[in-house]
């Protein structure tokens, strides 16, 4: 190993790293700017064991009920090599499913970097010709992606090839599609999370010589109708998803310049005491939001941590803000303060007009 990568080795504890995913790809890159976070996911730290062991547990995710009913659902639509998979597939693309799709599965080798170079192996050799050619399905093949400078593997659940002429990723989620409308929020972390597929896919391609142009930014969701398991098929446009998504990995900073900036003595052993836990996470920067308690396990901490910090107000008014900090800073403002910086002069001009129009309103004394 690298000493970088003893080195995460060490904060972990030893042991095995968890592997990131298009979904904590998709989170990292939300908020680029937390050193925590970045730390944390590229040492492939347990962060929901971690959050429980400092008393803070993540209050989000799926239980084990609906996992299984998604593996399940994925399992129904796959089933019979397939078949009526690819005819949703190319119903939705508008296009004949023709008589046969040849059918891979990718993703019952361990051996990541064997897994990985069959699945560029296969996929590369998938590239429509010109001449016709049966679909080509690959079911659950291992991708790659550089994230602060590390590459991670990734694993959509499903690649459709030569199919109207292009490659299309295939999402396959669990959750209702209802008289045609699905939940806006699922329905955009699916695309997020798609188009970490898609940016992926499209590398592998230009790698190997390929048009990357040839991964469609239309990606495929199925998602069961109404209160059935009948599957139904929509299409995403992720060319908004992948421009952020590009800026956002461009904008984080390298794994190994994070650990130059993070004291020598900082571990996130799940065996260490909390209080020693605790004390190792306040040594780095976190840059909590209230988005945070949807995608990051720590979120709970970090908001504690940050109580009476203009963060937990949201970016929008930490930004108008003008860099103040504190709320009692903004507070000590309003009330006719003096402002420290120079800078802040224009924050406390505006924060003293807003003072005057709510006394105005409540009929008080400014």
């Amino acid at each position: 190993m690298t000493s970088s990568e003893e080195r995460l080795a060490t904060i972990r504890g030893g042991v095995p790293a968890r592997r990131h995913n298009a979904r904590t790809i998709a989170a990292l890159t939300g908020n680029p700017g937390c050193t925590r976070r970045a730390l944390l996911d590229g040492a492939g730290v347990d962060k929901p064991k971690l959050a429980e062991r400092i008393g803070f547990p993540a209050r989000f995710g799926q239980s084990r009920f609906a996992i299984s009913r998604g593996n399940a659902f994925e399992a129904q639509v796959k089933a019979d090599g397939g078949v009526a998979l690819l005819r949703l597939v190319a119903e939705r693309l508008g296009v004949e499913p023709g008589d046969r799709a040849d059918w891979t599965d990718l993703g019952a080798d361990d051996d990541l970097p064997e897994r990985h170079a069959r699945s560029r192996e296969l996929l590369t050799a998938a590239a429509p010709t010109g001449v016709e050619q049966p679909a080509a399905l690959f079911d659950h093949p291992l991708l790659s992606l550089e994230v602060a400078g590390r590459r991670v593997h990734l694993e959509p659940d499903l690649v459709a090839a030569r199919l109207a002429g292009r490659y299309h990723v295939v999402e396959i989620k669990s959750f209702p599609v209802i008289d045609g409308q699905a939940d806006p929020a699922k329905v955009s972390a699916a695309a997020t999370q798609s188009a970490v597929y898609v940016l992926a896919l499209r590398e592998l391609l230009a790698a190997a010589g390929h048009d990357p142009e040839l991964v469609s930014h239309e990606v495929v969701l199925i998602c069961p109708r109404d209160f059935a398991n009948r599957p139904v098929a929509s299409l995403l446009d992720v060319r908004r998803q992948l421009l952020v998504l590009r800026r956002q990995l461009r904008r984080m900073a390298r794994l190994d310049d994070l650990l130059a900036a993070v004291p020598e003595d900082f571990t996130a052993d799940l065996t260490a005491e909390p209080a020693a836990l605790t004390a190792a996470l306040a040594s780095v920067e976190a840059r909590y939001a209230p988005e945070c308690l949807a995608s990051c396990e720590l979120a709970y901490f970090c908001r504690h941590e940050a109580r009476g910090h203009t963060a937990t107000l949201g970016r929008p008014v930490r930004e108008a803000l003008g860099g103040l900090a504190t709320v009692p800073e903004v507070l000590s403002l309003a009330a006719g303060g003096d402002a420290v910086e120079p800078e802040q002069n224009e924050a406390a001009a505006l924060l003293r007009a807003a003072a005057r129009l709510r006394a105005d309103a409540l009929g008080v004394p400014a």
